[in-house]
Formats: structure tokens, C-alpha cells, sequence
């Protein structure tokens, strides 16, 4: 018998348009023998889509309006062995799909709750891997009430961290939000976009020297393994959403050219980090390296990664060894897994 999978795209998150590219490509290389698959849409406005009305959308690559609400869908995912939500960002890769997905006792793909939910929001991550012992750039989290109410002190936490300065919005991911402020001026503007996204916002420091940006992906449940490491090359000031999605603007080079001692360490946090913050299935995780002194900075885990097959994370398995198939075959059996 076939394994019926529901296949969840789009979501309400910025990265919407990524996901329903991910969920393509995913479409298009699950083995017909061994999987059925019914993909599903949900809109920006968190509504399902129908069958049809999901396949329009993937063709179309936007989904419109229509569809049912959440509850509405429960019996739809109920039909299914197993869930696989690529979602990209917040409502889809924070624990919230996976939530209802637990209280349903639906399997699916990726991490619970907890490790969806931690991994999303950069804060708590960075606070989870401070405990763990993993190094990182000086940081520090700024609400958006902290701005309101006193702005010179977070001023004067801007200027300790030191210019220039990355502002993120806590709970985004694809870059969407983040900007690079060089000096005080800019940093009002910073916080403005960032704060349009979350109420909660990462302020961190830049390293000494230039960083190399490695990547390098995770699978398994409570063994995980690690791939070979890649390296992301780009002009750019910094690897933002035009950067990341705009063809030919940023190179990957896998393997990265790096000494075998640095690719092991990066490996060794990796999977050090991944059961740290209770992840499953799959993760990307994202480290800078600096070549002169060698010190590495863990940057953030994806616990679901764009996944058209140029994408880093299926690259690097194919790289590995795991072609696209078998690495979407991989997960599908990693979720049925009783953990």
C-alpha cells in the first residue's frame, strides 16, 4: 500500500512564495510507486486551499483567496499517514502547524513543537546554545517596547555591541527584515523595518574579520547525521532576500574549500546543536568562519529549508551521497519513526 502524504505549502509567514517552490520540487521527485501525495495550499490569510485550488497555486506560484479555515482541514490531514509542512517562517516552521498536527496525532516531517518553535525565534535559540556552549557573535534582544519607552539606552546597547550592527526581527527567516546599520543614524530605520515584522528584534554584533558563510545539513531523529559542508559566496553587503533568491547574485561551492579540522568542528556543533534544541528530521544550520583565527560562530538552525533542488540543504546531501529523492524518501520515513 502506498503512504498517502499531505503535502502543506504557501503559509502566512513573508516566505510564503519559497514555500510554494519548495513544495514543487518536492511534488515533482517523490517516488509514484511508493507515495501519494495531495498537495495543499494555504494562503496568506490562512485559509486551505482544495485540491484543485492548491494545484492552481502551485502552478501559478501565489495562492489567491478561498479555501477553508484550520479546523476546517483537521479531517483533510486525518486521511493521510503523514505530514509534510514545507513552511517556511512563522505560522508553518514554528511549531504551530506542528502543534495542531500533534493534537490530531498526525505524523509529519521535521521537528515538534519545542525544536520548531525555539529554532524560529533567534533569541531564545541563541539563548538555548549560550547554555550549551556554542559559540556565537555578542548579541542582544530588544522589544519594542524597550524602543518606545527608552530609546538612548538602546542606543547606548547598539554603540557597546559596536558599528556596524545587524538588526533582525526575532521570529522571520529568508533574510526578510534584516538590515545592516553602519552607524547610529541608520539604526531607527533598522529597527522600524524589523520591528514591522516582530515586536521582539536581535541586535548582533559583526565579527572581527570578514566571515566565510558555511553551511551544513542535519538528518535523523535521535542519531542524526551530518553532510559535507558548503559555502555560500555573494558581492552583496550582506546575504539578504535579493541576494538569496535573485540567480546568479550568490554562488554555493560544495564542498566548501576548508581544512578538514574546521569542517569536522562545524559537523560536531552542528549535531551538538540539533539535539541541544530538540530538533527531528532535518535541519540547516548556518555558521560563520573566520579563516585567519579560525573561530567559528553558530548563526541559526533551519528546521525546514528551502527545498527546490538547488536549494543548499538538498545540495548538500547529494553531495553527501543522498540524491533528491531519497532524501525526501528519508524524511517521509524519518516522521513515521515512533520517537
Amino acid at each position: 500500500m502506498k503512504i498517502r502524504i499531505l503535502l502543506l505549502a504557501g503559509g502566512q509567514s513573508g516566505e510564503h512564495e519559497v514555500s510554494l517552490n519548495s513544495a514543487k520540487s518536492i511534488l515533482s521527485n517523490l517516488p509514484e510507486d511508493r507515495f501519494e501525495v495531495t498537495p495543499v495550499v494555504i494562503t496568506k490569510h490562512g485559509k486551505w486551499l482544495s485540491l484543485p485550488e492548491s494545484q492552481q497555486a502551485l502552478t501559478a506560484g501565489q495562492a489567491e483567496s478561498g479555501g477553508e479555515m484550520l479546523l476546517s482541514a483537521a479531517g483533510m490531514a486525518g486521511e493521510h499517514h503523514v505530514v509534510f509542512p514545507v513552511l517556511h517562517g512563522p505560522m508553518g516552521e514554528d511549531g504551530t502547524v506542528q502543534g495542531f498536527l500533534t493534537l490530531a496525532g498526525i505524523p509529519f516531517v521535521g521537528s515538534g513543537v519545542l525544536g520548531s518553535a525555539v529554532c524560529m525565534d533567534k533569541i531564545m535559540t541563541k539563548q538555548a546554545l549560550a547554555a550549551a556552549g556554542i559559540p556565537q557573535v555578542p548579541w542582544a534582544a530588544i522589544s519594542r517596547s524597550d524602543w518606545k519607552k527608552n530609546p538612548e539606552q538602546v542606543m547606548d546597547i547598539a554603540g557597546d555591541l559596536g558599528y556596524p550592527i545587524f538588526v533582525k526581527p526575532a521570529n522571520m527567516g529568508s533574510s526578510v527584515g534584516i538590515s545592516k546599520a553602519k552607524h547610529a543614524d541608520e539604526l531607527e530605520q533598522a529597527l522600524g523595518l524589523a520591528f514591522h515584522y516582530d515586536r521582539r528584534v536581535i541586535l548582533e554584533a559583526m565579527t572581527r574579520e570578514k566571515p566565510r558563510e558555511v553551511e551544513v545539513g542535519i538528518l535523523g531523529n535521535d542519531d542524526p547525521k551530518a553532510s559535507v559542508v558548503g559555502e555560500l559566496s555573494f558581492d552583496s553587503d550582506f546575504y539578504d532576500y535579493e541576494t538569496k533568491y535573485t540567480d546568479g547574485l550568490a554562488q554555493m561551492h560544495i564542498p566548501a574549500h576548508i581544512p578538514a579540522e574546521v569542517q569536522t568542528r562545524i559537523q560536531e556543533y552542528a549535531l551538538k546543536a540539533f539535539k541541544a534544541l530538540d530538533c527531528a528530521g532535518l535541519a540547516r544550520v548556518d555558521f560563520f568562519y573566520l579563516p585567519q583565527s579560525g573561530e567559528l560562530y553558530l548563526n541559526e538552525l533551519n528546521t525546514m529549508p528551502g527545498f527546490t533542488r538547488t536549494s543548499m540543504y538538498p545540495k548538500l546531501w547529494e553531495a553527501s551521497g543522498i540524491g533528491y529523492s531519497e532524501l525526501v524518501t528519508q524524511l517521509v520515513e524519518l516522521a513515521l519513526e515512533e520517537r
